[in-house]
């Protein structure tokens, strides 16, 4: 059984950045590319999803 991401984003960019941009001090940015065949990545800090504009009805 897999846990719904904590944070879910659609994005409009292919290259991310992620910094866990929430109450306290986050985590270090971390630059994440999403692949355009699954059109989704999850940070590996805080494993926020950032999903693609495209596939925003395929996810």
């Amino acid at each position: 059984m897999t846990r719904p991401a904590p944070e879910t984003k659609i994005v409009d960019q292919w290259r991310i950045a992620c910094d866990g941009s929430g109450p306290g001090l986050g985590h270090p940015r971390v630059w994440l590319a999403i692949p355009h065949d699954k059109g989704w990545v999850e940070c590996g800090y805080c494993d926020a999803r950032f999903i693609h504009e495209e596939f925003k009805d395929k996810v």
